[in-house]
């Protein structure tokens, strides 16, 4: 039996073409002058190259109706294009795009292979295995993924099939660590993690392994550099904190960092500490352990305490007018006032030593300085007051 021509396509990352025949491989150039209309017509016909495309499917996905006003004719002049772009990639091939009735289909006597078919072919028969051939077949997906599916073309269809094909890797990747873990292949972790954070940098599966590797290998220093950089990125880009399983990787790996410290430093450090003259700006887990020490000391004694939430009104400016109230409440509270943000727009925080009345009191003067000193914005703060009341004493 004559052994066929092999057209391999890479589509995952760069887009790339090769041809084996007998043996012998032989890379193909995509021409760098190709619109992007023609490009994606291309790789459209590549993706679905198992079966035949009908002419109003290629009409109705690339000439809308509203956009052309001789759609087949634009069709017809689409596929003399690519039909030339071929023949420029494989000069050895005249026919590789067949016009049959009313459809298009590849030439039978060439098969196409797809790095994105082969990818996700894997990551599908992983999840039927166990053990090392689990393990085995993860990798190699993970590794067939060199970069987003398509990811110069900004088509509809291209960006579903992205999506998808971006969800298997994720899950792949997520299945992948743990076992990595337990044989203590801290390098490929990190290694994974960071190419998996370049596909979604909001998942937070991915920093606390690579976090834990790092601290695995005794670099937790590294640890909380990894933790700094996803703190700000999230920040910016939708306003929330990391969760509380990061902060507790985190403070692992800070505390870390001074193990090589005597007891005395230990102490003064922590004795002294840094101290700006503002309110206590800190996490909303950190919040609740501070409020939940502060019910204790409120069972000994007769204090009141105060919780107040504070919000903005629906007419601010994202992140600025958030930034603005934080600084206020930072410099407007005293240094023993804990505060921590709950979303993007709203802060709680605990007066100690306050009631109820004189917490509103010294709300309003926040009020008060936060309309001096950003008088042109259109915040408009709201908060409620709340007593904290001393844990419940239990009767045996």
């Amino acid at each position: 039996m004559e052994e066929r021509t092999v057209l391999y396509f890479n589509l995952l990352g760069s887009f790339m073409c090769r041809e084996a025949y007998r043996g012998e491989t032989k890379n193909s150039v995509v021409p760098d002058k190709i619109g992007k209309k023609a490009l994606s017509f291309l790789q459209y016909l590549i993706v679905n190259h198992t079966r035949n495309i009908s002419s109003e499917e290629l009409i109705e996905l690339f000439w809308p109706e509203s956009n052309s006003s001789n759609p087949a004719n634009a069709l017809k002049n689409m596929l003399f294009k690519t039909r030339s772009l071929l023949k420029i990639m494989f000069p050895e091939h005249s026919s590789l795009i067949l016009t049959l009735q009313g459809c298009y289909a590849w030439n039978p006597s060439i098969e196409l292979c797809l790095d994105s078919e082969e990818f996700e072919k894997m990551c599908l028969e992983a999840r039927k295995q166990s053990g090392k051939g689990y393990l085995d077949t993860l990798l190699k997906a993970v590794r067939l993924y060199r970069g987003d599916f398509l990811s110069g073309n900004d088509g509809d269809w291209a960006f579903s099939m992205r999506r998808y094909y971006q969800t298997l890797y994720l899950d792949a990747c997520k299945m992948l660590l743990p076992l990595l873990q337990a044989e203590e292949r801290w390098t490929e972790m990190i290694g994974i993690c960071e190419q998996a954070l370049a596909v979604d940098f909001s998942e937070d599966t991915f920093v606390v392994c690579q976090m834990q590797a790092f601290i695995a290998m005794g670099h937790p220093e590294r640890a909380v550099e990894t933790y700094g950089a996803f703190r700000e990125t999230l920040w910016e880009e939708f306003e929330i904190e990391p969760t509380e399983q990061v902060e507790q990787i985190h403070i692992l790996a800070d505390s870390m960092c001074q193990n090589n410290m005597e007891a005395k430093d230990i102490l003064k450090l922590v004795a002294e500490g840094e101290f700006d003259n503002h309110a206590f700006f800190c996490t909303f887990g950190v919040f609740q352990s501070i409020v939940a020490l502060e019910k204790r000391h409120l069972s000994r004694s007769r204090h009141s305490t105060a919780l107040v939430v504070v919000s903005l009104g629906n007419k601010v400016t994202p992140s600025t007018d958030a930034r603005r109230l934080e600084r206020v409440l930072l410099e407007g509270l005293r240094t023993g006032d804990p505060v921590a943000r709950l979303d993007a727009s709203s802060y709680i925080l605990m007066l100690s030593g306050a009631s109820e009345e004189n917490a509103r009191l010294i709300m309003e003067r926040i009020d008060r300085a936060f309309h001096k000193a950003y008088s042109h914005s259109r915040a408009c703060i709201s908060f409620r007051v709340s007593a904290l009341e001393p844990p419940a004493v239990q009767v045996s």
